[in-house]
């Protein structure tokens, strides 16, 4: 497998994404974007980036901060700069995203993207301002700032996996998100996991000691094979 890191800039700031594929496979194959939890690019995104690889998908896990993680402080206050500055949150995320569609052996035609936590928010933004993303899946994304309308539409499909005991996910939250997305016409699915929390597909998150927020082995493994089923149904088998 080949594992790169790849510079690239944005309104005069450089980035550094991580790109993963398995380049024995040949040319013209989807490409899916990774994008982080709110600590940034870590360990975890590139992880899954390589799982992607392997399953045959070119990955690129970009950087949304441009700058290296020093803390919790320090990430929450990059974190909330992007959220509340939702032009810039979206020109970092497309520039990873054109860098990935211009791949030489990926198919433009065939695009995909993952998000954790904050990176959940990033790709249902992919979602609404591009129209050439086949599907975006978002894990355990935090939902506490929803918009009350949105009337961008929606022409990819929609997947959000949720642990049932997450709090960044509270009950009306969810109703929430249906509404919006029904009122767009997207094809969408909510999949709720009994017994997982915030941050489920993270193994590093318990050393945290964070209430509601734990790595959950079932869960991870159950939202990962939604998630091939959904990028089978979108962009076709591997």
């Amino acid at each position: 497998m080949l594992t790169k890191d790849i510079s690239y800039s944005v309104e005069g700031k450089t980035f550094t994404g991580y790109l993963a594929d398995d380049d024995t496979r040949g040319s013209a194959r989807p490409g899916v974007l990774v994008c982080h939890q709110g600590g940034g690019l870590t360990e975890h995104a590139k992880e899954r980036a390589r799982m992607l690889a392997e399953l045959g998908y070119v990955a690129f896990a970009l950087d949304m901060y441009g700058e290296a993680v020093t803390g919790m402080e320090h990430a929450m206050g990059l974190l909330r700069g992007l959220m509340q500055n939702p032009a810039l949150m979206r020109a970092r995320a497309h520039a990873a995203f054109d860098l990935l569609k211009g791949q030489s052996n990926v198919d433009p035609k065939r695009l995909a993207a993952v998000g954790y936590c904050f990176g959940g928010a990033v790709v249902l933004e992919i979602a609404r301002s591009r129209s050439d993303v086949s599907a975006v899946a978002a894990f355990h994304p935090g939902m506490t700032e929803l918009p009350d309308r949105d009337d961008r539409k929606i022409t990819c499909k929609v997947m959000v996996c949720a642990g049932a005991g997450d709090p960044l996910i509270p009950p009306d939250a969810r109703e929430k998100f249906i509404r919006l997305m029904n009122e767009c016409g997207a094809d969408w699915q909510f999949l709720t996991y009994g017994g997982a929390g915030h941050s489920f597909t993270d193994k590093s998150i318990d050393a945290l000691n964070m209430k509601g927020f734990a790595y959950h082995l079932p869960t991870d493994k159950r939202s990962w094979a939604a998630m091939r089923d959904l990028f089978d149904e979108a962009m076709g088998r591997l």
